[in-house]
């Protein structure tokens, strides 16, 4: 089996700062898609993502409802899963209305600029709409929507681990202003608080 390069490390994580179990990663991320097979079209063929498992069910194992589906999974290189929903009722994902197009989005890693780079043009060669290389100071990144209507961003981190432990090490104080700014942007927009 084909190694892949470990890319991220823990920054801030210290398992000795809760007494809940220690949260390893990512199992799987679900959403619903409008239909499997457009679904997995796009992740497998155009994203690369090995259609890794795949189910079908008439009752949900949590809750015993009767709600028919397909449940699939996508593979991604460090043993974490996307997965997706087919209800069977042609019905897609939904954005909150009430949230910018931005707001809401799923960001995978990848490991150089050229990789971001081969990606971009791979997906405009699919015709995918691609907004960026995107310079974010400490990553770059692109994004685009899948057929469900989800935003994605490929990013590629750009920061050194030094830098990231500064950030950690910032965070806390970075939030401590936050009230503050609320004010103030409501303030700006007119509203009463």
């Amino acid at each position: 089996m084909k190694q892949f390069p470990k890319l991220r490390q823990p920054v801030s994580y210290d398992s000795r700062q809760h007494e809940f179990p220690i949260i390893h990663g990512l199992h799987h991320w679900a959403f619903r898609c409008r239909n499997v097979e457009e679904t997995r079209h796009f992740y497998e063929d155009v994203l690369g993502l090995p259609l890794a498992a795949a189910v079908t069910h008439d009752r949900v194992p949590s809750t015993g409802e009767f709600h028919p589906y397909y449940h699939i999974f996508f593979e991604m290189a460090d043993g974490s899963y996307l997965a997706f929903f087919d209800l069977l009722d042609d019905k897609g994902y939904e954005p909150d209305p009430a949230n910018p197009n931005w707001v809401n989005h799923l960001a995978l890693e990848v490991s150089s600029r050229e990789a971001l780079e081969q990606a971009k043009h791979r997906l405009e060669a699919e015709g995918v709409e691609v907004l960026g290389i995107v310079d974010h100071k400490w990553f770059d990144s692109i994004y685009f929507f899948d057929p469900n209507g989800i935003r994605l961003e490929l990013v590629f981190r750009t920061a050194p681990i030094e830098e990231m432990h500064r950030k950690f090490q910032n965070a806390a104080r970075v939030l401590e202003g936050v009230d503050a700014k609320r004010e103030q942007v409501r303030n700006q927009r007119g509203q009463v608080s």
